[in-house]
Parts: C-alpha cells; sequence; structure tokens
C-alpha cells in the first residue's frame, strides 16, 4: 500500500486578509477578480432582466390601468420618440439584472470588505444585511400601493377635464422613483439600532427623541413624494413612525441584555447632584518632623585629568 503524503493546507485569502499578510498587488488581484466574477453576474442578470422585461412592464402597469374601467390590455400610453419603448426595456432590465444579480455582487463585495472588520463588526453587518433586504421589500410593496391612489388623485384633481393619456418613459420613472424612495426611506430603523448597538445612544434617550423623529419623518414624506396627494405622505410617515417605535423597542431589548442602565449615576439627571457619604473621620497628628542636620563640605576636585586649556 504505497503511502499516502498529507499537504498542509496554507491559510485561505479570507485569512490572510484578515491578519494583514496579503500585499498590496494581491490586494489589487482580488479585487480585479471579484470584480470580474460580479461584472459576469450583472451581465447575466441583464439577460434574464430582458427576458423578463414585458412582465414586469404589466405589472408596473397595474396601477395606471386601474384608473380605467376597460381591459388593462386596452390601455395605451403616449410615446414620443421612436426608440422610447426600446430603451425603456433596457432600462427595466437593467434594474431587474440588478436585483437578480443582487446576491452575487453584494457577496463578492462582502468578501472583499469583511477581512478588514472585527468578529462583532461582522456579525452586526449580518444582522444588519439580514434586517435591510425585508425592510427595502416592504418599502417598494407599499410604495405599489401608495402609487394607485396618488395616480387617483392626480388624474381626478387636474382642471382639464379632458381624456388623459402619460407619456410612458415618465410614468415608468414616476414609478421606479416611488418604489426607489420608499424602500430607502425604509432603511432608517437600521441607522436608529447602529446608534444603540455601537453605544452612541441609549433606548431611553432614543424614546425621549420620538417627537423630534416623528416630525421629522412627516416633513420628510411631504418633501420626497413626488405626489402631492395626503395619503402618500400620510403612509410614508406613519410607516416610518412604526418602524422607529419597533427599533427602540429592539434597543431596548439590547440594552437589557447588555446591562446598560445599571449604572451607579444612571438614574440621576446631568443637572442633579449625587449624595456623598458623610463618614468623615478624624485626622490626627502628624509625626515630628527631623531637624535637619548640617551638609558635609565637598570633596576637593581631583584635576589631573582635565584637558589643557590654551
Amino acid at each position: 500500500m504505497a503511502a499516502i503524503s498529507l499537504r498542509r493546507k496554507g491559510p485561505t485569502e479570507f485569512q490572510r486578509a484578515s491578519d494583514g499578510s496579503m500585499t498590496l498587488i494581491e490586494h489589487i488581484r482580488e479585487l480585479r477578480n471579484r470584480l470580474f466574477k460580479a461584472s459576469l453576474a450583472l451581465l447575466a442578470g441583464l439577460i434574464v432582466g430582458y427576458l423578463l422585461a414585458d412582465f414586469v412592464y404589466g405589472i408596473l402597469k397595474q396601477p395606471y390601468c386601474a384608473q380605467f374601467t376597460v381591459p388593462c390590455d386596452q390601455v395605451k400610453f403616449l410615446q414620443l420618440g421612436a426608440a422610447d419603448g426600446f430603451l425603456l426595456k433596457l432600462k427595466l432590465s437593467l434594474w431587474i439584472g440588478l436585483i437578480v444579480a443582487s446576491p452575487v455582487w453584494l457577496y463578492q463585495l462582502w468578501a472583499f470588505i469583511a477581512p478588514g472588520l472585527h468578529r462583532h463588526e461582522r456579525k452586526y453587518a449580518y444582522f444588519f444585511v439580514a434586517l435591510a433586504a425585508p425592510l427595502f421589500m416592504a418599502g417598494a410593496v407599499l410604495a405599489y400601493f401608495v402609487v394607485a391612489k396618488g395616480l387617483h388623485f392626480l388624474l381626478q384633481s387636474g382642471v382639464t377635464g379632458v381624456e388623459q393619456q402619460l407619456e410612458v418613459t415618465r410614468y415608468i420613472s414616476f414609478v421606479t422613483n416611488m418604489l426607489l424612495i420608499f424602500g430607502v426611506a425604509f432603511e432608517f430603523p437600521l441607522i436608529v439600532l447602529m446608534l444603540n448597538f455601537v453605544g452612541v445612544a441609549s433606548a431611553k434617550r432614543l424614546l425621549s427623541w420620538w417627537r423630534v423623529a416623528v416630525f421629522v419623518f412627516f416633513l420628510f414624506s411631504a418633501v420626497v413624494t413626488p405626489t402631492p396627494d395626503p395619503f402618500g405622505m400620510t403612509a410614508l410617515g406613519a410607516c416610518l413612525s412604526l418602524l422607529y417605535f419597533g427599533a427602540v423597542g429592539i434597543a431596548f431589548v439590547n440594552d437589557r441584555r447588555r446591562g446598560r442602565g445599571k449604572e451607579i449615576y444612571a438614574g440621576l439627571d446631568d443637572d442633579q447632584i449625587s449624595q456623598l457619604e458623610d463618614d468623615r473621620e478624624p485626622v490626627g497628628a502628624g509625626a515630628p518632623v527631623e531637624p535637619i542636620g548640617p551638609v558635609a563640605a565637598p570633596l576637593p576636585i581631583d584635576r589631573r585629568f582635565d584637558d589643557d586649556i590654551t
């Protein structure tokens, strides 16, 4: 039986990047490889998105079709340019490709950044990423229903009184902007949790800011919502407020787990004087100081080795 020699595997690229043993050229080479893999994933996602563009276009068209009594296939948009339809399909393909290929390019981005983080920082990153995707999807779903109400308000509140036909590229941009704005806005609770997890703000302090937070949420909703109807602003502001209180609840659980708020001076206000214990002990007389004696005369200096000064 031939002897089988087992070769000990060396450290992985992740381990070498974590301990700092990789050279600058190796880091650049790793970045190039990960960008290449992410580009291939985006190219594959773009092809899949081109095949699904018609299906997604039908979904985005539904809020506009809901404003009419005829079937959706009979509702037509206005197209001003000859290439607008093709460019719109490419735009939808790019959006779909980014979503389809997101697991690959997000992993490549994470694999390049993660070695520079500590273990607890990576644990927090996993937690935030696990919450970011559902929150973004929830915001996009809310925006999809807000678009239908917003279109009804805009189309019925005009003064022209004529049958309206929307331009297709502007309508799709309007819908996608709403989806993006609502999705990004729903990520705000993660910032609140990050402030609590890193110890910048406690749960009690975050709860004391709820009036300012609710005002800022509704002000933000009034500014970023592209429709002037009150339904979209109210829906976004109310959802952000609920998410804020949910994040504060998670912050209370985190503070209790870490034992925050039990410090010796946690119950005192900033301007309150702490009660000092009055356990004074009498100070006795000190030991007598010995008298200072005379200083002895210095020894004569031996100048045999001094250099001659000319």
